[in-house]
């Protein structure tokens, strides 16, 4: 190819690539100003009775379940999270805290659990989430959801508690999870107390009952 020849191939190329470019361009721009009306005008219903579209549900989960993987990745699990006093501590912990959304075996649904969206999922159920997913989602809880940050309150070592009884839940029988939060060593706020972590509850002590409401 001569240099006349690469020439003319490039400017026929320039002469492609602009009209790509500004058509791109535009659609991109007109999008956004479809997304601002669709905001701006409230058409779009964000009552948690009216769940998302399969599409927008699908991007969503998806979106969390790899932030929650990526971000928890590098996360060290302690060596004794079978042992008898983390399971034990986790499991009152886990009845205090949890069992109202995430229910527990034999625990029956709660006005809470039946009206989240999106549903907080049944624990006992097991899942796929790993050890240092279960703790990043319980320390930092997860955006456009009722899942709380626990670590504003506890420390990591009760977070690492809690993860030590849902490893130990699924398959658990209602007898089992009953037994389980009855054997938890002390009272929430005697736990806290306990670990030292800061926190701000009210003057009303707390009771390790399974199938309590709180």
């Amino acid at each position: 190819m001569t240099e006349g020849d690469a020439r003319i191939s490039m400017a026929k190329s320039r002469q492609w690539l602009l009209p790509t470019l500004v058509g791109a361009a535009s659609a991109i721009v007109a999008l956004m100003i479809l997304a601002a009306a669709i905001m701006y005008s409230g058409s779009y219903d964000v009552a948690a009775d009216d769940p998302h579209s399969d599409a927008v549900a699908g991007l969503l989960a998806t979106t969390r379940e790899r932030s929650i993987a990526t971000h928890a990745s590098s996360l060290e699990v302690p060596s004794d999270l079978a042992s008898v006093e983390r399971i034990a501590t986790g499991a009152g912990l886990y009845a205090e805290m949890c069992s109202q959304c995430h229910l527990g075996p034999g625990v029956a649904p709660t006005e809470i659990s039946q009206g989240l969206y999106p549903k907080a999922p049944q624990l006992a159920a097991g899942g796929n989430r790993d050890k240092r997913e279960k703790f990043w989602a319980i320390k930092h809880g997860i955006k456009f959801s009722a899942m709380p940050a626990w670590g504003a309150t506890h420390s990591d070592e009760l977070i690492w508690d809690m993860v030590a009884f849902l490893q130990q839940m699924p398959g658990m029988s209602a007898e089992q999870y009953s037994a389980s939060v009855a054997a938890a060593p002390a009272e929430h706020d005697e736990i806290m107390a306990g670990d030292g972590a800061d926190h701000a509850h009210g003057a009303h002590g707390h009771h390790h009952e399974a199938n309590e409401s709180h």
